[in-house]
């Protein structure tokens, strides 16, 4: 049997600010995230196995990246925390807002990045990460793809 790539969607409501941004990005605000995951695997070929055909149960990647991704994230206010914003982080926190700091840069192109890591340390053996794309609006997204960061084609 072949590999087959399949695809679940998800999305998430998040704010955030770019400490040191040029733009207007630098203020805090917020997006209506769209996530794209794709994994890639055989089907089951199993006749006794009860997720004949799958390459994964729809629900079993929901359950990842939801606790993963969407539940952390979804309505969080997302700040760097090597910035000054650590001390608005605090605030917020103390006040009963959902805060998460990061090591890194809180942008499309960094989240995509750690979301991979995430997902992939918890997908089922023979199950690969295809790639993953995550929409900041309408117009905008940054995709992460396995082949580009070190895997071999699938």
């Amino acid at each position: 049997m072949g590999k087959i790539r399949i695809t679940k969607q998800f999305t998430f409501e998040m704010g955030h600010a770019l400490y040191g941004h040029d733009g207007k990005c630098r203020n805090i605000h917020g997006h209506s995230y769209k996530l794209s995951v794709t994994v890639i695997g055989e089907p089951i070929a199993d006749t006794s196995h009860a997720k004949l055909g799958m390459v994964i149960d729809f629900g079993d990647l929901k359950k990842i990246v939801k606790e993963e991704i969407v539940d952390p994230f979804d309505h969080a206010t997302v700040f760097n925390k090597n910035t000054p914003h650590g001390e608005l982080a605090k605030v917020l926190e103390n006040e009963g807002h959902k805060v998460i700091l990061t090591d890194y840069q809180p942008t499309s192109e960094n989240m995509v990045i750690d979301f991979a890591e995430k997902i992939k340390s918890k997908l089922p053996k023979g199950i690969v990460l295809h790639c993953l794309k995550l929409r900041e609006t309408e117009t905008a997204f940054a995709e992460w793809y396995a082949e580009d960061n070190g895997a071999p084609p699938q």
